[in-house]
Formats: structure tokens, sequence, C-alpha cells
């Protein structure tokens, strides 16, 4: 499937697919010494981000937010990517000195966790894992407009 968006920052990057329906804030929800989700009773809770092509909503919380996810790049445990519905400063920032590839105005109930997801400037593509343990490029959807 590919969709396609608006690219905050651009570049390339791919991975597995970590999906939250839940805003994330990065300053006190996710730590920087190891890359994992730590906001209490958040639906990625325990979980590293780490190597993801991490999609969620939008984020949330303080601006240091921004320093947070260059603070997990320098350190290799950033997301390889972002994918949000809608971006704010916060994480668009972040992932501009981070130099982390994010795309926003995504339809992001498309991708599921695990999905294998490559982003390219302003489109995503999006492949499903088969029983096989391979991914398939799954097909059939329309793309979102920009």
């Amino acid at each position: 499937m590919r969709l396609k968006g608006r690219a905050i920052k651009e570049g390339r990057a791919e991975g597995e697919a970590l999906v939250s329906r839940e805003a994330i804030g990065f300053f006190g929800g996710v730590d920087p010494q190891t890359g994992a989700v730590v906001e209490p009773g958040h639906q990625l809770e325990g979980q590293s981000i780490r190597g993801k092509i991490l999609v969620f909503p939008s984020g949330k919380g303080s601006t240091v937010g921004s320093y947070t996810l260059y603070r997990l790049r320098k350190k290799g445990l950033a997301p390889a990517g972002i994918i949000n519905a809608q971006s704010e400063a916060i994480v668009a920032v972040g992932a501009i000195i981070a130099d982390i590839p994010m795309v926003d105005r995504i339809d992001i109930s498309h991708i599921k966790t695990g999905d294998k997801v490559t982003i390219n400037g302003d489109t995503v593509e999006v492949g499903r894992p088969e029983s096989s343990g391979t991914f398939d490029q799954a097909a059939g959807s329309k793309p979102d407009a920009t």
C-alpha cells in the first residue's frame, strides 16, 4: 500500500512499524537512556522505539521532547522514522535536529504494528507480513490527499 503525505524531514527510512493510537510525549514519556516508552498506562509502555518506524497521531508535552529525540539519536536509540497523522512543532523540530525522516498527513489506521514500512520523502510504503515470515506489498488502498 502506498500512502502520500507531507514530508516534515526529508529522507528515507525502512523498518518495522510500532504503532500507537495515543499521542506520544518524548520528554518524560520515553527514557532517553534506553529508548523505551515509560509513560505509565501508555499503549506502548515498556516497548523500545529503537530502529522502529514509530507511528502515532501526534506529539504532546514539553518542548524538551525535541531535545529528547536528539539525545535518543546520539545514543543510537531513536526510531528509524516517524509517521504522524498530524505533526506538531515538538516532534517536527526533534526529527529535524536528529535527522530522522518524518512524514505527516497520513491515515495511520492503515498501518499496524509489525508491518514493514518504508518512508521515502513524502511517500509511505506499507507491506504486510505473510505467514512465511516475509513481507508482501499490500494493495488496493487509495493514497491520502496532501
